[in-house]
């Protein structure tokens, strides 16, 4: 396993932060993870590495938000989801980071910048099968490499206005099902070295303290901040993001 004192340094809060997001507190800050590890390690080796977690924070978060969750939504955007990892999974060998980073990243910044320029208090907007279909499909696809499935599948369900626990479980069970079903794939393209599954098992215990974290920081804020926040990391991860694609492509 690595055992690399400055990977620890930098893989700790990042299992921390998605155990905390999944718990339902800071939504999009989940996707600082990835880059935050792949500051000491390569970005598809800290995917690998965390894949087994975040299966193992999906469990928890289920048992978390049991029962709390918008069945006519999961309908719409699960089915489209595997359509989305089966594309990502077809095209990982000759995936372009950049190319991605600026797509997810220029959707979250024209979708936020678009919420924040409204005038007034735009009506909640009903559940869409075009929409959550499209999204839906975006979201498995972008979470395939790099989980960065948040941004797209937060664009079709914020606008939506959910309970804030409903929205949080909802996005639970989406989660679940699509980082489990990436499982088979990630051993198919040989990701799962034995250095990598040591390497989780060790985090591995950070999980359930994460997530619960979250749950219980999601129970101490109101609907709104929780909203705002979701609009906020959206922003900035957006951000973030797409100075990350437009300097992959200049570097290239």
């Amino acid at each position: 396993m690595i055992t690399d004192p400055l990977f620890y340094l930098c893989a700790i809060p990042a299992v921390l932060l998605y155990g905390i997001a999944k718990g339902g507190f800071g939504g999009n800050i989940a996707i600082l993870s990835v880059p935050l590890m792949a500051m000491v390690v390569v970005p598809q080796q800290a995917a690998a590495i965390l894949l087994p977690i975040l299966c193992a924070m999906d469990l928890v978060a289920l048992r978390t938000f049991r029962g709390r969750w918008d069945k006519t939504n999961l309908r719409i955007i699960l089915p489209a989801a595997l359509v989305g990892i089966a594309l990502g999974a077809l095209t990982f060998r000759y995936l372009n980071d950049a190319h991605i980073k600026l797509l997810i990243g220029g959707i979250a910044l024209a979708f936020t910048l678009n919420m924040a320029l409204r005038r007034g208090n735009p009506e909640p907007r009903p559940a869409s099968l075009w929409r959550g279909r499209f999204w839906g499909m975006v979201s498995g696809f972008t979470s395939f490499g790099i989980h960065a499935g948040g941004p797209p599948i937060n664009v079709y369900m914020l606008p939506q206005r959910l309970e804030k626990t409903l929205l949080m479980g909802t996005i639970a069970v989406f989660f679940t099902v699509v980082n489990w079903v990436k499982v088979p794939a990630y051993v198919y393209l040989g990701q799962f070295s034995s250095e990598n599954l040591l390497t989780s098992l060790v985090l591995l215990p950070l999980a359930p303290i994460g997530v619960k974290l979250g749950f219980w920081m999601l129970q101490r804020s109101n609907e709104k901040l929780i909203y705002r926040l979701c609009y906020l990391f959206l922003f900035v991860t957006g951000s973030k993001l797409f100075v990350e694609g437009v300097m992959g492509l200049v570097s290239a």
